[in-house]
């Protein structure tokens, strides 16, 4: 087992024990497909332990809840680059797979938004559009494939969009997605470099932390956390991201 996922544990479990008292934080791990190709690991078993871990998340997260606990989440990493966004749109499919419910992905990345250009629709017309004008929600909104998984793009940005985040515009639109959608997944900019997490952390059901294997500093997960602590925002899950696997994963699982 890595020292990146001891540092996971350990970081989050003393965490928990210092916050509101709540469920123990759900953890996955999620594969590096690069790395697997040079184990000579194919991608399709890759991809099946992937959606293995995210359905993981889904149990634990949404469906090991009581009703509507867990609604609205923050995906979040600690540092940029650490695979949130990827990981919160495969977590919003598995979750449209598992409960075929609807789920709203929401583009809160207001400092590198990536959502739309990953499903190759429009950015235009999406969330900050939505907290500056007037309008029901879903005419933000745009329908993907399956029917059940919308997304709220990015939207029209402009240096003053940040701010948009700490509004109370945009509690308003957060109550409206809970009305229209059975989920809202909402990927969100690193913990460590700026505080738009932590404001959508405190008017969500809680969050789920993204670290990358090999990559993220035991002292900067834990100042993400704490950070999390601080505000009394719920760590509902965690993920390891980028995790490469020595030897096969079937044997892995075996282990």
């Amino acid at each position: 087992m890595s020292k990146n996922f001891e540092l996971m544990q350990e970081a989050l479990k003393e965490t928990q024990q210092k916050a509101l008292a709540g469920p123990d934080p759900a953890i996955i791990v999620f594969p590096d497909s690069e790395a697997g190709a040079k184990t000579q690991t194919s991608t399709s078993d890759f991809d099946q332990l992937a959606q293995e871990e995210c359905l993981k998340l889904v149990q634990r997260v949404f469906m090991g809840q009581p009703a509507n606990t867990a609604r609205a989440v923050v995906f979040a990493g600690v540092d940029r680059g650490d695979g949130c966004s990827r990981i919160c749109i495969e977590v919003a499919r598995a979750l449209v797979a598992t409960s075929s419910r609807s789920v709203c992905l929401v583009d809160a990345n207001f400092r590198t938004p990536s959502l739309a250009r990953f499903f190759g629709v429009s950015a235009n017309n999406g969330l900050a559009d939505s907290l500056a004008g007037e309008g029901d929600i879903r005419c933000f909104a745009k329908q993907l494939k399956p029917s059940e998984l919308w997304l709220l793009s990015a939207g029209n940005l402009g240096p003053e969009s940040p701010s948009l985040l700490n509004s109370d515009r945009l509690k308003l639109r957060l109550q409206e997605l809970r009305k229209e959608f059975d989920y809202v997944l909402i990927d969100a900019p690193a913990l460590n470099l700026y505080a738009d997490a932590i404001a959508l952390g405190r008017i969500t059901d809680g969050m789920v932390v993204v670290l990358r294997a090999d990559a993220t500093r035991r002292e900067t997960a834990r100042r993400g956390l704490e950070s999390l602590r601080d505000s009394q925002i719920e760590v509902l899950g965690a993920v390891l991201n980028q995790r490469t696997f020595p030897i096969p994963d079937f044997v892995y699982r075996r282990l």
